[in-house]
Order: C-alpha cells, then structure tokens, then sequence
C-alpha cells in the first residue's frame, strides 16, 4: 500500500486514478476542438486542457501546442494569488486571463479560462485550457503585431476577471471582447467552446471523486506528484554534471534593430537543473520579447526533451528546473514591452539549452531546427463573397539531424508541438487565396552522415486586391547550426512575386505589406542542421538521396565524394577526399 496524505493508497487504485485524470485531460481537448469557431483550434490545434488541484499543480493535461504545457499550472496558480489564495472563488465561477506579464502569459492571443472545482463546498481542483484567439484586437487584424512598440497596440488584455460568477455571465466582459474584436463570432466562439470544455473537465473530475472519495483522489494526486519529482532526480543523476554555456541571437526586424544577443548558463546536479539567463539583451521595443511566464513554458519544454518522463506529465516532473534571468530582459520582459511575436524569444530561450547540451547528449538532442514559428497572417476579402477573411497560421520546416537519424522535414518547431497545417483545399475555400505550391525545400543543406530534414516553400496566389501580409519569420540570419562536423541548415525567409514580375526580398519581417490580386508570397523555411561528416554517410544513401532530389549530382559529389550517373543514378565511384577516410 502507498501512504499519502495519511491515507493509505492501493497501487492498483493510484493507476486507476491516474489514468482517468490523463483521460479527462484528452475529453477536455476533444470537447475544445469539436465545439470551436476557429481552423487554428479544430484544424491547427493550437490550444491546452488540463487539470490541476486545489494549489494550481498539474495534474493532467491534453495538449496540441507543446508550449502550453508549461503554462496552465502558473496561469492557476496567479488566479488563485489573485483572488486571496482562491477564497473569493466560489463554485461556478470562471476566469478570462490573457495578461502575458503574469502566470501563464505568452501573448494577447492566447486566452487562458480557468474554473474552480468544488466538492460538497470545497475547492479540491482547477480545471483550465488555453487556445489561440484568431482576433483579439489591436492595431493590426489578426492581433498578431510584427512591428507593434508596446503591449497596448497587441490587442484587448483581459487581466483574470470573473467571465461566470456563480454560474451567471458577466455580459459586459462579453460586450467589451464583441466590441473590440473584428472577428466577434470566431472569437466568442472558441471563448463558449473553451467553456464548454472546462465544464467538461469540472464534471469528470467530481464524478471521480464520488467514485473514490475526494481524500482519496486527493492522496493519489499527492502521490502522483511525488512520483513525477521521484523519477526526474533519477533522470537527473544518468545526466552529465558541470555547468554547460550557450549563445546566440533573437532576430526581429533588421531596420528597428536587433539582432539581440541572448545567453545561458546550465548547471546539473543530482538534484537540480539551473537555467541562468542573466546577461541578455534588455527588452526592446520589438515585439519579439518575451516574459518570465513564455520563458518558463518553452523550457519546460527543453527539460521534458532532455528527461524523457516515460507517463504523464505532472507538476512534480519539474520541481528540479530552476531559471533565473535578469528582470527587464528580452527573455523576461516587463509591462509595457510588445510581446506579439513572444515566441521567438522564448523559444530562442529553449533553443539555448539545447544548443549547449546536444554535444553531450547526443541520444537525446539533435542538431539545430527552424527554430522559429515563422507566422504568417493574411487578410483581405474574399472575391467571390466579398467577405472578410483572416489567415493566421505557423508554418513548418527541417528539423536537425541526429546520433544515427536523419532529420524530420516538414514539421512544426518545437514551440508548436502536436499541431497540424491548415489543409489546402480549406485554405481555398475560406481565403481568398490560390495555394501555388506546397513542396520540400530540397536546397542541400544540413549535409553531414545523418543530413538535416528539409524545409517546404509555400507559395499563395492573392486572389483580390487589397489584401495585407504580416510575417515574422525568424532564423532569417543565423541558420540551424549542424552537430559532430555536420555542417549548418538554412535560413527562413519570404518572397513576394508581384505580378508584373517585380521581386521583393527574401525578408524575414513583414508588416501589413501589401497584396493585390495575382501577387505571390512564396514562404520558405529552413532547412535542419546535419550531424556528422557528410564523407561519412553510406553510398547507398547519397545515392537514394539524388534519386530523390534532396540533393543535386553536383552536392552528391562536391559536398557527400560520391559521384553519381545523372540519368541512370547509378554510382561511378568515389572522391579521392573520400576514399582517404575509409
């Protein structure tokens, strides 16, 4: 039997219990996605659910953006600071937070929803999600703000207000998100499906504790939590000890400044893992900042990779991870700095760790990836109806290769997660958009043994005139960096083909540049780092490689000293560059 909380638990009933907390996470998820207004929640997926008890630690959760798993357990636990350590909570209220400069912010964007559960008048849980609001307001449509200079250009900040009070609407926060929003039923959409899917959550949770007790739950959790802290100190002491340093960029737009140089130190011991950030950049004025709170989240994200937990992802899991930054900096930002493109600070943050770590993890960490979102939104009136039509998306791209693998291509970056494209002919039906082409970026790059995964190039056709292009495409200067001699990947960028024939770019940075009809925004993404001497990686795949145009007859022999047949793909022999390896 396991003791917790002074009641004992039996294993068989602690798994029962676990189980059905992770299987109230995914019902909450589905019940989000099947309800929503949006294709960035029932398409991208870019939203949270979970659970967590009456102190704001997870305890479960269903997730589609990898970065939101670090940010329902702060989001709650502010909630109940706030509101006198959940005292003036009662059952059937329910909290609207966006504000990123407090627990669990990221961006306007990004509505958190939190309710307290109660069980015969007290409060034993919280459940809580997080989804991507396609409009939020602000100064520009879609609310994500590539040149915004402060928060109050970003959109409608919603700072942890009673959206229910005792199961009653506060209609004049209804009024208030209706009235400033340009796309009001998108938006109140998904905020009705977010609750539908708290209620979701609140009624599977009491139902567990009428099937075993609320003490009994309540120990379990306990012990759960102990659990996660258990197994990751075990995971901590396989690791190497020392302290492990990184530096790199933020990039942003070139002509406001920038790049922005970010660093780390990471200590391991047998008990805690340390993320020292001190010393980067101060915070600008360039919405690419990020706070404490969108830090948190993406190295939470960063640790996950390095110890592998084998089950769900809990509370205790993290209580080894340590960060400390400098108030004020571009990765822990303060009121009133823009954070719309927060992610590239907080994932640039992530990306630190991994950097550092990867020559001395090699099973676990690959060479560098894409790094960024790279955000595309487009906006303009649909030609057949007139209409308006609003496209906000991430895009996907190489991710590096690794020990004895080579690199995935076309995937998300490691912010985004589990999420999905919008697929085309959605696109076509509800933009005023031609999708031109969708392919493998297959430029070469990211050679070595184990070669980097490749990029795509996205090309949309504007259909109507008057359409507006906003990017944030970051890794436009500083490409994945390759690993063990693996050379480096490429970089991100756009091009705009207008049609008369003038080209524009490759940018990284956008801002409301405009489209007319039968104009060309051709989106390219990086290219994944290589792992290894390029000499090295086996004939038979250079030459498959070639066959399958990732690279060309000239790379296979000037880059890989395999020299390649161009119509029959059959090998000739070898360099001599090459065979001296051997």
């Amino acid at each position: 039997m396991v003791t917790s909380n002074k009641m004992k638990v039996n294993p068989i009933t602690l798994e029962v219990i676990k189980d059905s907390l992770m299987s109230i996470g995914d019902e909450m998820f589905l019940a989000l996605a099947r309800t929503s207004m949006s294709p960035i929640i029932y398409e991208v997926l870019d939203y949270a659910c979970g659970l967590t008890d009456a102190k704001g630690r997870l305890i479960s959760q269903g997730n589609g953006v990898t970065s939101f798993i670090g940010m329902l357990s702060p989001m709650v636990q502010h909630v109940i600071e706030k509101y006198d350590s959940g005292k003036e909570l009662k059952d059937g209220d329910i909290i609207i937070i966006n504000d990123p400069y407090v627990g669990g912010g990221s961006h306007l964007s990004d509505v958190g929803l939190v309710m307290p559960i109660f069980s015969n008048g007290e409060l034993v849980a919280f459940s809580a999600n997080k989804g991507h609001w396609t409009e939020v307001g602000g100064k520009d449509a879609g609310s994500f703000t590539s040149d915004s200079t402060e928060i109050y250009q970003e959109g409608l900040q919603l700072p942890g207000v009673k959206l229910f009070e005792e199961g009653k609407v506060n209609q004049a926060i209804v009024d208030i998100i209706s009235t400033n929003v340009r796309l009001p039923d998108l938006s109140l959409g998904d905020m009705w499906a977010q609750v539908a899917a708290l209620r979701t959550g609140g009624r599977r949770f009491i139902e567990l504790c009428k099937k075993h007790s609320k003490e009994l739950v309540a120990a379990a959790i306990e012990n759960l939590l102990n659990q996660g802290g258990q197994f990751a100190r075990q995971e901590l002491k396989v690791l190497p000890k020392g302290t492990f340093s990184a530096q790199d960029y933020i990039e942003g737009d070139s002509t406001k400044g920038g790049p922005y140089p970010i660093n780390v130190k990471i200590t391991i011991t047998d008990d805690e893992f340390i993320c020292d950030f001190r010393g980067s950049h101060p915070q600008v004025t360039n919405p690419v900042n990020c706070s404490y709170f969108g830090l948190l989240s993406s190295v939470r994200v960063m640790y996950l990779a390095i110890i592998r937990p084998p089950q769900n992802i809990n509370e205790g899991v993290f209580s080894p991870l340590k960060i400390i930054t400098d108030r004020g900096s571009i990765i822990s930002a303060e009121r009133p700095a823009p954070v719309s493109m927060n992610f590239e600070g907080r994932i640039g943050g992530a990306d630190l760790i991994w950097k550092a770590l990867a020559p001395y993890l090699p099973d676990r960490l690959t060479a560098g990836h894409l790094l960024s979102v790279c955000s595309v939104v487009l906006s303009g009136n649909h030609p057949d109806s007139n209409a308006p039509f609003l496209i906000v998306e991430p895009s996907v791209g190489g991710w590096g290769a690794g020990e004895g693998m080579d690199g995935q291509s076309g995937q998300f970056c490691m912010g985004d997660g589990e999420t999905y494209n919008i697929p085309i002919e959605v696109a076509e039906t509800k933009y005023g958009i031609l999708v031109e082409e969708y392919s493998l970026r297959c430029d070469g790059a990211g050679a070595g043994e184990f070669i980097g995964g490749s990029g795509v190039v996205r090309s949309y056709q504007a259909l109507s005139d008057d359409q507006k292009l906003s990017i944030n495409f970051g890794r436009h200067k500083f490409s994945p960096w390759g690993m063990n001699g693996g050379k480096d990947g490429s970089t991100n960028y756009a091009k705009i083909i207008k049609a008369n024939g003038q080209t524009v770019g490759p940018v990284g940075v956008t801002a409301r540049y405009p489209l007319n009809k039968g104009d060309v925004v051709q989106l390219v993404t990086a290219t994944g780092g290589g792992f290894g001497n390029p000499l090295k990686r086996s004939v038979e795949k250079v030459k498959n490689d070639v066959k399958n145009g990732y690279i060309s007859v000239e790379q296979a022999n000037e880059t890989f000293g395999v020299m390649i047949d161009p119509k029959t793909y059959e090998v000739l022999g070898e360099t001599e560059e090459r065979t001296n390896l051997h």
